[in-house]
């Protein structure tokens, strides 16, 4: 199967992050899914039981950032 990848920047508040974050975190826990929608096209990912999580923290003196990774 090619790889498909759907990635988005966008700034947004706080607040706004934290609902997303949170609606992800709701599909994970209620179903084995997780759906991704962008420009009319809906992807939907078969995620099993048990995955690998990754947080990696940087501070830097130009600015700081939070990458959180699932893998399986």
């Amino acid at each position: 199967m090619d790889l498909i990848e759907v990635e988005t920047k966008e700034s947004m508040s706080r607040e706004a992050a934290a609902a997303r974050l949170h609606a992800l975190a709701d599909m994970l826990a209620k179903d084995n899914n997780v759906e991704f929608e962008r420009g009319g096209l809906r992807i939907t990912v078969h995620v099993p039981d048990e995955v690998h999580l990754k947080v990696e923290f940087e501070l830097g003196d130009d600015g700081s950032e939070l990458e959180v990774e699932l893998t399986w």
